[in-house]
């Protein structure tokens, strides 16, 4: 499992958290801002076929060919790509974007099925760097019959990235742990919204309003016909999960075999979403700190007793606030920083990322150094060795923007979810007050989207294969589920164990079930579950 390429869906006591209730489920010119293709769409060519029911205006997008070449810098064989969409569906003709496209073409070009389309997840993440880094998740019957093609959805990676602040911003405000009294901490937090909200629209405004997941389904559409395939097959995993079950519920009639690994749950409001979250990363650290002290007991900083292990780490991570630690740099281990670190090790698994987390917590409460956590913590955030930050924070908070806000809670509502965190999470929320839960989502942000969490059906699609891992602390278990049930043609294919999703954790049942479905078309049967 590859921890480079995981979702960003889990965010601690961050800036993008303070703007949102919870998880989703640069070019040229200003950064973040549209710029409008100076060569004109790509030569048409005679579609593969009639797009059906599409507006005559999109005729020439839907009539593009890529011309792919070989990726700058690369010796691997990767082919690298731009498709031309319109800015704003509903008028095409005005302004245009070109997304970034990659494709590791089929090992078997004799025995190719056709392309497989991919999202990582996020919102944010760049799929260009998936089909990058993760390709040997790709070896074998995929690799064979498939080109893999990644892109880069609006607002993202290479595709009119959005950057709503500076790096010397990014960096204090990820750095800064909030107030302790919860008073201060929501006044902060609310003018932190405040004002991100102001930057993003002086920086990305015109492009805002259309970075949301349903204008990149129907990118996702146009990439399907300029790839020449009459259905889409399509891999999406995490926050992709929403993607691909749009894209099935906008274009039913023209799903392929369709993967969606690591569900969100579409009818979930945000709040109910982030709190299912935080009890997942809370069972998640419980399990991990456990398993430290019980089977690890001579690399373990967390004492000897699995009851107690969790508190003992999570108090440590806490006294940062007090006491950050040096690092092999200029900059300190905050207790946000520390603690951002250490979920993006509970993406994995005991085999995985669990030996990396016992290391870096040992460096940490042993040695006093938080190099490992903070290394981890600028992994997560999209900040590289040179100090500059990707899109993937701010491309977060503004497609989950731009797919729904969510209206201020109840005082009775806030203190429901207020019991249910320090119950389910008592040390991912030993701070939390009632003060951090009330306010608006996107309340700040420059347009209000009609988007609402609903039951997506999907009627008249191809048959839609869903993944769900047991203990996945990202995106729980009943998300996967509740997406399942709420399809009109679906199966659930259950995957037991750690880490968050299934695709490239090397569980052979999982592999084999998924490249079955996707080369042959044969759906597991239903209730399969894959065993560690």
């Amino acid at each position: 499992m590859t921890i480079s390429w995981f979702p960003r869906c889990a965010v601690p006591v961050t800036l993008a958290s303070l703007l949102l209730a919870g998880c989703s489920g640069g070019g040229a010119g200003a950064p973040g801002s549209p710029a409008p293709s100076t060569a004109g769409p790509a030569a048409a060519r005679p579609a593969a076929s009639s797009p059906g029911g599409t507006d005559p205006a999109l005729a020439t997008f839907y009539g593009q060919r890529i011309a792919w070449s070989a990726c700058p810098a690369d010796e691997s064989g990767l082919q690298c790509g731009k498709l031309h969409v319109p800015l704003d569906y509903t008028h095409p003709a005005a302004d245009a974007l070109d997304l970034a496209l990659i494709r590791e073409p089929a090992a078997d070009a004799a025995q190719k099925v056709g392309s497989l389309v991919v999202n990582p997840g996020g919102p944010g993440e760049s799929g260009v760097d998936l089909v990058k880094n993760a390709h040997g998740d790709f070896e074998g019957p995929l690799h064979d019959r498939f080109d893999v093609v990644g892109f880069d959805p609006r607002g993202t990676g290479a595709s009119s990235p959005i950057h709503c602040l500076t790096d010397q911003q990014r960096d204090a405000l990820d750095q800064q742990d909030p107030p302790a009294d919860p008073t201060a901490r929501k006044a902060l937090s609310d003018q932190r919204a405040k004002d991100y909200a102001a930057a993003c629209e002086a920086a990305a405004g015109k492009l805002l309003p259309f970075v949301g997941t349903r204008d990149t389904a129907r990118d996702m559409d146009v990439l399907r016909q300029a790839l020449g395939q009459d259905k889409l097959d399509y891999l999406g995993i995490s926050y992709g999960t929403y993607l691909g079950a749009l894209y099935a519920e906008q274009f039913p009639g023209r799903t392929g075999r369709l993967v969606l690994d690591g569900a969100i749950d579409p009818a979930a409001d945000k709040l109910d979403s982030n709190v299912q979250q935080q009890i997942g990363f809370e069972k998640s650290f419980e399990r991990f700190a456990a398993d430290c002290v019980t089977n690890h007991p001579d690399e373990c900083p967390l004492g000897s007793d699995p009851a107690t292990a969790g508190k003992r780490a999570a108090d440590f991570l806490d006294g940062l606030r007090d006491k950050p630690l040096r690092t092999d740099g200029s900059r300190r281990l905050s207790s946000t920083l520390g603690w951002t670190g250490t979920l993006l090790f509970l993406y994995g698994d005991e085999q995985t990322s669990w030996p990396q987390l016992r290391r870096a917590l040992t460096a940490a409460m042993q040695q006093g150094d938080g190099s490992s956590l903070l290394a981890a913590a600028d992994s997560y955030n999209g900040r590289d060795q040179d100090g500059h930050y990707n899109a993937s924070d701010d491309a977060q908070v503004a497609i989950s923007c731009a797919d729904g806000a969510s209206a201020a809670p109840s005082p009775a509502r806030v203190q429901q979810v207020l019991a249910q965190l320090k119950q389910g999470a008592p040390l991912l929320n030993s701070d939390t007050a009632a003060e951090d839960l009330s306010s608006a989502s996107c309340a700040n942000w420059p347009f209000q989207s009609p988007e609402k969490p609903h039951t997506i059906r999907a009627e008249g699609s191809a048959p839609i294969l869903v993944i769900g891992t047991t203990d996945d602390p990202a995106t729980p278990y009943a998300a996967a589920q509740n997406l399942a049930k709420g399809f009109a043609n679906a199966t659930l294919l259950t995957r037991e164990g750690e880490g968050h999703a299934a695709f490239g954790s090397g569980n052979a049942c999982v592999t084999q079930a998924l490249d079955a479905y996707l080369v042959n078309g044969t759906m597991p049967a239903q209730q399969t579950r894959c065993a560690q």
